[in-house]
């Protein structure tokens, strides 16, 4: 099944000759590009006519996510659209607690629903289990593969998972963060936090597996979100968020020290700047607060870190002589460093499709200046 802008992306070129490495690969390795590479988060998604022709057909967000061929298909609608450097394999967050053993679903107005909820040490024994773990996660490794011979040459291929911090709580809250103060999970992990250890233990097993599955499928890099990782007190952020992150980063780099690992901290705020360096993720993505003279300095300067970010995607929505001032912003204060534009967050549902364009457009044809 095909619906979108046009019936494929363009083939891959035969050649006799190795290929170059793809530009968004050169950043986050440390190479300062002749431009930033570009990609958003949630490039595919609601803003676009054709997904929601694709989801429907898919019979919801389950089936969408679940059958590879509806899943490369969403995947690939944004690069009809735009010339991205990079596609992130269309999947959910909440995929991994649902193959750990929870239920899955998607209710209108209420978003991701996880049933039964986790709230104890007795329901992480008696419900969750990661021994289905690959098989309920195989549409995803399956999308993987289908994708790497789907994309032009030049665009690298990106795997996904949530981090465990941000996963564990929508296991807990039963739903999507958004929907709640995260006051559940808060109050267990705060008021119990070596009962809340072994879910955070559990994830981070199931996380590393996922995403070594996508690497082994065809991944050329791997992104983790931690979208939540900002609701965590700072007593508290090494644990929930540093180091299992840490975890991830540092056994994936030793089965595949070839791929890079770009790490998320939404709303992490000052914790930004330990995350960076304990985590030991080769680009750090910046949620649209982080100061770009302080991601410079620091980040790109002291730690030799690739920076991604980080639009603010309201701004792009409002799109005009700001957007583009905003977007020039960035290019001038991230420039001096390896770096991947993006979005502080993803692209919001109500955001023109012509602001998308204008902001690709005008990343493509910035020249990274001389030193």
């Amino acid at each position: 099944m095909n619906i979108g802008t046009q019936d494929a992306v363009d083939p891959k070129p035969v050649s006799g000759t190795a290929p170059a490495k793809k530009l968004l690969l050169r950043a986050l390795a440390g190479e300062r590009t002749e431009r930033p590479p570009v990609w958003l988060m949630r490039q595919a998604g609601r803003y676009l006519p054709e997904y929601h022709k694709v989801r429907d057909a898919a019979g919801g967000m389950v089936g969408l996510c679940t059958t590879p061929e509806h899943a490369v298909e969403v995947t690939l609608q944004p690069l009809r659209r735009f010339p991205l450097d990079a596609a992130i394999v269309f999947a959910d967050l909440p995929q991994v607690a649902a193959a750990l053993g929870q239920t899955l679903d998607y209710r209108a107005g209420e978003g991701p629903v996880l049933t039964p909820p986790v709230r104890s040490s007795a329901d992480i024994a008696e419900f969750l289990s990661a021994s289905r773990l690959h098989e309920e996660l195989a549409p995803v490794y399956e999308t993987v593969r289908r994708l790497t011979r789907a994309l032009p040459a030049d665009v690298a291929l990106i795997g996904y998972a949530g981090a465990p911090w941000t996963i564990a709580t929508y296991m807990v809250e039963g739903r999507g963060g958004a929907a709640s103060e995260h006051s559940v999970v808060k109050q267990w992990a705060l008021g119990d936090p070596d009962g809340f250890q072994p879910l955070i233990d559990l994830l981070t097993t199931a996380v590393i597996q996922f995403l070594s599955r996508q690497i082994e499928a065809g991944a050329e890099a791997v992104q983790l979100f931690d979208t939540w990782a900002g609701v965590l007190p700072d007593a508290l952020f090494d644990r929930w968020c540093v180091k299992p992150v840490a975890a991830v980063v540092s056994a994936l780099k030793a089965r595949y020290p070839q791929v890079p690992v770009i790490a998320f901290p939404r709303g992490a705020g000052l914790s930004y700047d330990g995350f960076a360096e304990a985590t030991g993720a080769d680009c750090i993505g910046l949620d649209s607060t982080v100061p770009l003279a302080w991601a410079a300095d620091k980040l790109q300067g002291e730690l030799g870190r690739c920076v991604q970010g980080n639009l603010d995607p309201q701004l792009l929505i409002a799109g005009g002589p700001a957007l583009a001032a905003g977007t020039e912003r960035i290019l001038r204060g991230l420039s001096g460093g390896p770096f991947v534009f993006n979005l502080g967050h993803g692209i919001a549902k109500t955001t023109p499709i012509e602001h998308v364009s204008a902001v690709v457009e005008q990343v493509r044809a910035w020249s990274t200046p001389a030193v």
